[in-house]
């Protein structure tokens, strides 16, 4: 995931805000561009690992406790906000992506790396069975099949750019993923 990784945050630039920065596997990947980064993750072992990568940064980057649907900053902020393998274990996306539209200014770019459903009915449907059972459980609150990319639209947010691949290369429930920069309309 290293160079999907680097593409996600390739061209970024100003004050950043990072929702379920997780463990801190993008801040080696932001560029000098970047003056500042606020890193917001609830999970008390991911936020402790994320401190830590915070450290070795290139880039200024505070780690806080927060969650997706409450962040912990003013509107209109931000510069852009980043989103890595999040909005598929975030309670409500509708809320995360709305708090994510408060902090960001007008014209400021969403940078998403998701989880999203398949591309037939058939696997859509062993998603939806592993999402409504334990699925969830199992893999840190990931819900594989939504819909991320009609949520992001749906919250005010102009999808510029939009590349679908699978990791791993094989065809499984979790492997569907979009990388993708959209923007905040006023």
């Amino acid at each position: 995931m290293t160079e999907h990784r680097r593409s996600l945050l390739t061209g970024l630039s100003g004050e950043i805000v990072e929702v379920g920065a997780g463990n801190g596997l993008n801040f080696a990947h932001y560029p000098p561009s970047v003056t500042r980064v606020l890193a917001v993750e609830p999970e008390p072992h991911l936020r402790e690992a994320a401190t830590g990568a915070a450290r070795l940064a290139a880039v200024p980057v505070r780690v806080v406790d927060g969650l997706a649907e409450e962040l912990p900053a003013a509107d209109g902020s931000f510069d852009a906000a980043v989103v890595s393998v999040v909005l598929c274990s975030v309670p409500d996306q509708v809320a995360a992506l709305g708090e994510i539209h408060r902090v960001l200014g007008t014209g400021a770019q969403l940078r998403f790396l998701e989880h999203v459903g398949a591309d037939t009915p058939g696997m859509r449907r062993v998603q939806r069975l592993i999402d409504g059972t334990v699925g969830p459980r199992v893999f840190g609150g990931c819900h594989c099949g939504r819909d991320t990319e009609g949520v992001i639209e749906s919250a005010g947010f102009r999808i510029d750019r939009i590349e679908r691949f699978l990791f791993p290369g094989a065809r499984t429930p979790h492997s569907f993923h979009i990388l993708g920069t959209a923007v905040r309309d006023g």
